[in-house]
């Protein structure tokens, strides 16, 4: 089976050489501690050169775009145990006391959000599963469940169970993207022994099964509950090395270990139970083949969004024309006659007259076919459309829409390409322009109402906080009122600690902001602590904040000139995750009202979409465990910062 896989949280690489023995090349990894860095580069080099010689071994994944990861079929991810581990202070996603450890399972989230690959393989202590009453475990399913639309299978597996002499328990979480009502995976059944811990040792040991490899604690009596390193063979007393510790995780004899015989052991005490991965891995492999195979056979589902695209365009198709909006949402006299419509993907353009016919041309087959549209869409047809997609939930099916789809030779607008500002393209013209191909978004009311800006780790701003001691995380972090947000940052300004602030998380979110401006990120830090601190979304409201008791109005009206620059750049524009060449790839914007009417924007009427943005538009709290923000964290320098998101929400 050859498939792509990446390696996260990946310490020596336990799951890359179980994945490679399945045929799994490893496109892209990431592990943060530099010894453990060493040790993975000069066992994987020649498996995996194109990883190194691509520069895609990543030291921070917090700093990483996810839209910059290689695509791949599978994610797998050992991630960071000690915050849920019984050896700890179990502080769970609460541990922010070593860079953010405990919460880097989101990171894990928002890769899989952007990347939609086709199955994760995830891996953690056992303590996992009852962490804070099952409250961990239950937002860690929920998230990939629920939000990220992937099954979902768990088991608490020991090493022994699949031939490695080690008791390790761990929980292994499975899941897959288009597995739907073909729900069927099964972990693999256990397995004799392959040795035991006398092989290991090369001597008789009273023990078959070891004890699980740990780190930290090493010498205790062999007599001590405690005691994890000390076996008795032949006899004698002998201490676990890294020797033996490596035969019992299931790396070969020719595995090398660059650092001291301390780091070695701690790597592998860190590490995965190689066969156990490589077994129920196997399993999962042999499902997502069976996927592929029944994926034809599954109903065709969308979400609001998608429905809504489909909607747009047939109703452009019945209409034949756009009306300008003013800053209201109103209709103006002002419209476009549309002359043809397309998207990005499509190999069909849909040629418009004056009469009740359309004509479909297939850019690929040179066919061609003339349909008179009020024979499949009536304004009762859309209204009916309206109402289903209103009552719809996650995703869903529209029985109706299949004729017209089957008429209209295509089911889809995007095509699977959500970094599209164009979701549709327009030939238009009136009294005073005549385009082809110009590009439209979409945003519609007919749901929740639409984001401009999605919250994301590429939405995260970090403040350094100086003055205060990190004796004051826990407390701090504690405070879990309904204004946590608020409260949180006036009791560190209480403790004499003061926000500076230092840029976007991620540098390509950064380098887009100063394309908008060149003192951009510095404004989205002050909008954010505006709002935050004083709980005022409306961006207007906050801009007038921003610039109570200037009298000055030059800076007045370069500040919100700015702002709708932004706002517009958004729109038009970039997307947080993608570096910005700072052009437009759509020049207007159509809006589908919650009653199913259709208005646009235009960049010749530019100063109404402006006005309509930001006028319209407000900063919005998302999940601040789903995104990493809102607590105090110490970062490897000893230094305390504070994260804040930006969301923006018509």
């Amino acid at each position: 089976m050859k498939f792509k896989f990446i390696d996260l949280f990946a310490g020596i690489g336990g799951f890359h050489l179980a994945m490679h023995r399945l045929g799994g090349e490893c496109v892209f990894a990431s592990e943060m501690d530099e010894f453990a860095r060493a040790t993975y580069e000069i066992n994987h080099k020649n498996i995996s050169p194109t990883l190194f010689e691509t520069n895609n071994f990543n030291k921070d994944i917090r700093s990483m775009n996810p839209d910059d990861i290689p695509d791949f079929d599978i994610l797998c991810a050992g991630f960071p145990c000690q915050p849920f581990s019984q050896a700890g202070y179990k502080r769970g996603f609460e541990d922010n006391h070593n860079s953010e450890r405990g919460n880097l399972f989101f990171n894990i989230a928002e890769i899989i959000e952007a990347k939609r690959p086709k199955a994760f393989f995830l891996e953690n202590v056992r303590g996992i599963v009852s962490h804070d009453n099952g409250n961990t475990f239950k937002i860690i399913r929920k998230t990939l469940e629920e939000e990220l639309g992937y099954s979902f299978y768990f088991k608490v597996v020991q090493a022994s169970d699949y031939g490695l002499p080690q008791l390790r328990p761990r929980a292994f979480m499975i899941g897959f993207r288009d597995e739907g009502f073909m729900k069927g995976f099964t972990f693999p059944s256990p397995t004799p022994l392959k040795f035991t811990m006398s092989d290991v040792w090369g001597g008789k040991c009273t023990r078959n099964i070891g004890f699980t490899i740990r780190i930290g604690g090493r010498g205790s009596d062999i007599t001590d509950r405690r005691n994890w390193d000390n076996y008795s063979v032949d006899g004698k007393l002998r201490r676990l090395s890294y020797v033996e510790a490596r035969k019992m995780q299931g790396f070969p004899d020719d595995f090398v270990f660059p650092v001291s015989p301390t780091q070695a052991i701690k790597q592998l005490g860190n590490s995965v139970a190689v066969d156990a991965i490589e077994a129920v891995a196997k399993n999962m492999l042999n499902h997502l083949n069976s996927l592929t195979s029944m994926k034809s056979k599954t109903k065709p589902t969308k979400n609001k969004g998608e429905w809504t695209e489909l909607l747009v365009f047939v109703k452009l198709l019945l209409d034949k024309q756009l009306y300008l909006s003013d800053s209201k949402l109103n209709e103006t006299t002002n419209f476009l006659k549309i002359n043809k419509i397309t998207t990005h993907n499509l190999d069909i353009d849909f040629l418009l007259s004056n009469l009740s016919t359309v004509l479909i041309k297939n850019k690929n087959d040179k066919t061609e076919k003339e349909i008179s549209i009020s024979d499949i869409i009536s304004p009762d047809v859309i209204n009916l459309l309206i109402s289903k997609i209103k009552e719809g939930t996650q995703t869903f099916e529209i029985p109706e829409f299949n004729v017209i789809q089957n008429t209209l030779g295509f089911n889809v607008i995007k095509g699977g390409n959500s970094d599209q500002k164009a979701d549709i393209l327009l030939d238009i013209e009136n009294d005073t322009i005549q385009k082809e191909n110009e590009g439209f978004g979409i945003k519609s009311y007919l749901g929740s109402k639409p984001t401009l800006l999605n919250a994301s780790g590429n939405t995260n701003f970090i403040f350094k906080v100086n003055g205060i001691d990190k004796v004051h995380i826990d407390e701090i972090n504690a405070i879990d009122t309904s204004t946590k947000l608020k409260d949180r940052i006036n009791a560190i300004e209480e403790l004499g600690g003061i926000f500076e602030y230092v840029g976007a998380e991620k540098d390509t979110m950064d380098f887009n902001l100063r394309m908008v401006d060149s003192e951009m990120p510095q404004i989205i830090g002050k909008l954010l602590l505006c709002f935050y601190k004083e709980r005022v979304s409306s961006l207007i409201e906050i801009t007038n904040k921003l610039l109570d008791g200037e009298k000055n109005e030059d800076k007045r009206t370069l500040l919100t000139s700015k702002i709708k620059k932004l706002l517009i750049d958004v729109l038009l524009g970039f997307f947080a995750g993608s570096k910005w060449n700072g052009s437009y790839e759509s020049n207007g914007t159509i809006v589908m009202k919650n009653n199913g009417n259709c208005v646009g924007f235009h960049i010749i009427e530019m100063d109404n979409l402006k006005n309509y943005l930001f006028e319209n538009i407000k900063l919005d709290t998302p999940s601040t465990t789903r995104h990493r923000f809102g607590k105090l964290y110490v970062e490897q320098d000893g230094q305390l910062y504070f994260k804040l998101n930006l969301q923006l929400r018509f």
